[in-house]
């Protein structure tokens, strides 16, 4: 190896597409602690994503966006060098998220971190599991790496390129990451970091709701929806699809095969119809 700087190109490991799931979800949310239910189907999950003919659905999107901090740290080992001039070293790159006033927090929104590091080391490909995805190696060269975080096991994946050097004992970078429509449940990992796009729209909707009397007790509603059988549950769905308004926050994650609705965002209309569905299937008492 030449004395030269290393560098490297990294490309990204292959990944297999997820596979077919052949339980869709519905996730409920409801209003202020938005307690989050699951209910499954045994129908393929495009039956709960293709509106009506001659209804156009819009397609709600949620894009957030966090900055992660890389921080690394190297010093002089005693080993001897493997080239003349350059000192062996150990270095440790770790991953951090900010929060809105910038201070470090794990990184829990993504389940598994894997490093790309160059093609001369033993093991070029490290994945780590647990934040803050600590990566610890012994080398003389300064190369550049990819790291790829995931928010899932399958996908969501982010790759971020850092550049190991040992111009300091310890220096950080970093990098803006964009999560799109992000599933429930990281909806509310990221809000430990800052709000999501959503939150003002929602405050203002309950604001304004809160001045009217309420016909429908949507916490009731939700733990309605848990009862229901297949076809009611794929019901629901349609009417969703059909009778959403603009602020009506609904999303469709297909890799998690879940569909997900706020039901504080839906319209009076609408939530009577579900509320009379309800009722006519026994599971909400009036």
């Amino acid at each position: 190896m030449s004395s030269d700087r290393m560098t490297r190109s990294a490309s990204a490991a292959l990944l297999t597409p997820p596979s077919e799931q052949d339980e869709p979800n519905i996730v409920v949310g409801t209003p202020s602690v938005r307690p989050t239910t699951v209910v499954t189907t045994a129908r393929p999950r495009a039956a709960t994503t293709t509106p009506r003919k001659g209804k156009k659905a819009a397609v709600s999107k949620m894009i957030v966006e966090r900055k992660i901090k890389v921080v690394t740290e190297q010093h002089n080992i005693n080993k001897p060098a493997v080239n003349e001039g350059f000192p062996m070293k150990e270095w440790t790159v770790e991953v951090y998220i900010l929060d809105q006033d910038g201070k470090e927090k794990p990184a829990r929104c993504f389940t598994k971190a894997v490093y790309h590091l160059h093609p001369s080391f033993a093991n070029p490909v490290q994945t780590f599991m647990e934040p803050p995805f600590k990566c610890t190696n012994e080398g003389w060269g300064e190369f550049e790496m990819s790291i790829d975080l995931f928010t899932t096991e399958k996908g969501g994946k982010q790759t971020v390129i850092h550049d190991l050097n040992f111009a300091a004992a310890q220096y950080d970078n970093v990098h803006v990451v964009t999560f799109r429509n992000p599933s429930q449940a990281l909806q509310q990992i990221l809000r430990e970091t800052g709000p999501l796009p959503s939150d003002e729209e929602r405050k203002i909707k309950k604001a304004d709701g809160g001045k009217k009397k309420k016909t429908f007790d949507v916490e009731k509603m939700a733990d309605g929806l848990i009862k229901l059988g297949e076809d009611d549950l794929l019901q629901v769905i349609q009417l969703i699809h059909d009778h959403k308004d603009d602020s009506t926050y609904v999303q469709n994650n297909i890799d998690a095969g879940e569909f997900s609705v706020d039901l504080y965002t839906l319209p009076d209309p609408l939530l009577k119809m579900l509320w009379d569905l309800l009722v006519k299937q026994g599971v909400v008492v009036v």
